[in-house]
């Protein structure tokens, strides 16, 4: 199996890239927006068009198993609504986590196309269900809805040529991003994540739900 995870760098990406490499007869890459350490990485920033160029030549002739599109950013986090929330700050979520997951997909589509079974795994959030919408985190929870609702439109898309796709909620991870008072360690995500992925296929497509299985609404 040949296994991509976008943001490998830290967190959850570098905890997914970890567990798939140590699996027997798997092969793990990752992107980092940073000069690659080894051959396992590629250099990728999801808001350069310019990357994906790149991307797809690397894996012009490699059949691609499984996409994680992991790399996301929450650059409101912490703000109110009586934050003044720049042009820029809404630009820098959507250009990561939803154009960077499109353009991501759009570069590998020919390479997932050449695996017998092949997945995409979005990295989603609870915070993007728009049934759960308790205030605030406005610009993170709608650029999660809107990937969300990539996903679903993706899914039905893909179908034919027999893609499938489900978005996962990691849970509040202890990260750089979840912090030290989060709830579940990075472990736990990665353990109950490659399950999901595991479990992903034609009749599961268009999933929306957590680490640990649970249905999130959309």
């Amino acid at each position: 199996m040949r296994v991509l995870i976008t943001g490998a760098n830290r967190g959850i990406g570098q905890g997914l890239l970890a567990h798939y490499a140590a699996q027997p007869e798997t092969v793990a890459f990752g992107t980092v927006r940073s000069t690659p350490a080894d051959d396992a990485l590629t250099q990728l920033d999801v808001t350069r068009p310019e990357g994906f160029t790149d991307l797809a030549a690397r894996f012009h002739d490699v059949a691609l198993d499984l996409l994680v599109c992991n790399a996301g950013v929450y650059p409101d986090k912490g703000m109110t609504l009586d934050t003044k929330i720049s042009p820029d700050i809404w630009s820098q979520a959507f250009s990561v986590n939803v154009t960077g997951v499109w353009m991501t997909i759009e570069a590998l589509l020919p390479a997932l196309q050449r695996a017998k079974t092949p997945r995409i795994a979005i990295i989603s959030s609870i915070m993007g269900s728009s049934e759960r919408a308790p205030g605030g985190s406005y610009v993170y929870r709608a650029s999660k809805a809107a990937v969300t609702n990539l996903g679903r439109n993706l899914a039905v898309d893909l179908a034919p040529k027999g893609i499938s796709v489900g978005m996962y909620h990691p849970g509040w991870v202890r990260t750089d991003m979840g912090g030290s008072s989060a709830d579940i360690s990075r472990d736990a995500s990665v353990a109950g994540l490659t399950a999901r992925f595991a479990a992903l296929g034609p009749e599961t497509s268009g999933v929306f739900e957590s680490y640990d299985g649970t249905p999130i609404p959309f």
